[in-house]
């Protein structure tokens, strides 16, 4: 239960005004934000200086997989500042190295090595340029309908628009279209059509783009920002199997999918594919100190035996970061916080959210897993045309903004991304709050279906 906390409004306003004056936003233009004035957080709940509290349906940014101000965490990491609060990455630091034998004692295969950076897209970025130095190739291919970071390479491996203002084309970076049967761009009318023709064009790509010359190619196992699509039986078996043919490195991006958010540790797990490199961020500690990394398979590791690999940061394997990790990776077994979202997605989240998009008109498509939803609005159940247009904004993306004000009216802070709603909560949210939040979307719901035809 979240403490009770009495209303502070002057005390708000002087953090927002404070903001305003000196916080510089990401993704927004800043002038015309009104950012909430945050005053606390607990488990899977925050509320603001007004005294509203918002079950958080979005898990910061898919990072708090255990929730806020988890003690044992909180703890860990207070004990590892009186001990050693910081250390440079080139010595052998006691926490660093736990935090990265639980990790790979989790990867799957033999992403045995782990080099640590401080979140998601640092980890694209340095997974890349091993690629590209293990291979001696420069291409890289990503999908459409991604999202890798926004770093310089991280951004154009991006596959949505916010890769667009900085696309200045790292070199050889490629896009192909990966399967989403909802939307299909192969004409497919079912699952097993959807992933041979997303593979064979797959194939066609790497034929015209000269396979000799690709490094990498680069996916998310359970893409997230851009829509949870959870690819088809056999689709990423055969990427991995077009990869060994042409001895292409295959990276999977487990950044928002891994640490028990999709029902399992990795989202690979679901599919039975080992990548060469695997990237991760977010729930490794539930985001309480940045950390990132990438998982190193053997034969990528041995390049760098005797050639230095030329590649580092500053922070990198932080002690307090790993100590935050190592609390976290111990929470998530003995509370067995991977079988509890596997739990909820298939007892309380799944069917509540099949439930309500029978009910509900604007409802085109449920698809996820574990704590890793989506919900496909449209305006047309029959077309599926999407209820705002691609990439809206200001007054073409009024459905989707009046649908998320309904939401907060109703206690929810919910995950909106152009038409769509994720229903990402805590990894170990409670049955009774999975339940709270199907509530406040089917009414959020109603205020969506409005704008339907």
């Amino acid at each position: 239960m979240t403490p009770h906390v009495e209303p502070d409004p002057q005390a708000g306003a002087a953090v927002k005004a404070a903001d305003r004056a000196h916080v510089f936003h990401s993704w927004s233009a800043q002038g015309l934000i009104d950012p909430l004035a945050v005053a606390g957080a607990e488990g899977s709940y925050f509320w603001d200086y007004d005294g509203n509290r918002y079950l958080d349906f979005t898990s910061g940014l898919v990072y708090t997989n255990i929730g806020y101000q988890h003690p044992k965490v909180v703890a860990a990491i207070q004990e590892q500042a009186g001990k050693l609060a910081t250390f440079a990455p080139a010595f052998a630091v006691d926490v660093r190295s736990e935090a990265a034998r639980l990790i790979a004692e989790r990867t799957p295969g033999d992403l045995d090595k782990i080099f640590f950076t401080n979140g998601g897209a640092e980890a694209v970025e340095n997974a890349v340029r091993m690629a590209r130095l293990h291979t001696g190739r420069t291409k890289l291919l990503s999908a459409y309908r991604s999202y890798h970071g926004a770093t310089s390479t991280a951004i154009n491996l991006t596959g949505d628009p916010r890769r667009w203002a900085s696309d200045t084309a790292s070199a050889g970076v490629v896009h192909f279209w990966a399967p989403f049967l909802y939307r299909s761009p192969f004409y497919a009318t079912t699952e097993a059509e959807e992933s041979a023709r997303a593979l064979q064009h797959l194939e066609d790509t790497i034929a015209f783009e000269g396979p000799a010359t690709i490094a990498a190619i680069i996916l998310e196992t359970v893409p997230g920002t851009a829509g949870i699509m959870t690819p088809p039986p056999g689709y990423l078996a055969g990427v991995r199997e077009i990869c060994d043919k042409y001895g292409i490195v295959f990276i999977l991006d487990e950044v928002m999918a891994g640490f028990g958010r999709t029902g399992k540790w990795f989202a690979a797990e679901h599919f039975d594919v080992v990548p060469d490199l695997m990237t991760f961020a977010k729930g490794v500690n539930s985001g309480y100190v940045p950390l990132g990394g990438v998982a190193i398979n053997a034969e990528i590791a041995a390049t760098f035996d005797k050639r230095p690999y030329p590649g580092g940061l500053t922070y990198s394997g932080h002690p307090l970061a790993c100590a935050a990790a190592v609390a976290t990776l111990q929470v998530v077994a003995d509370e067995k916080v991977v079988e509890h979202a596997a739990h909820i997605g298939e007892t309380v989240l799944g069917p509540g959210l099949r439930e309500l998009a029978e009910r509900h008109p604007s409802v085109g498509e449920v698809r996820g897993t574990g704590v890793f939803w989506a919900l496909d609005l449209v305006k047309n159940k029959e077309t599926r045309e999407p209820l705002v247009p691609y990439n809206a904004a200001g007054e073409a993306n009024a459905p989707m903004a009046a649908f998320a004000a309904a939401a907060k009216k109703q206690g929810l802070w919910p995950f909106v991304n152009m038409n769509r709603t994720h229903a990402v909560p805590a990894c170990n949210v409670s049955e009774a709050e999975a339940k709270e939040g199907l509530a406040a979307l089917d009414a959020a719901l109603a205020v969506a279906d409005e704008h339907t035809a």
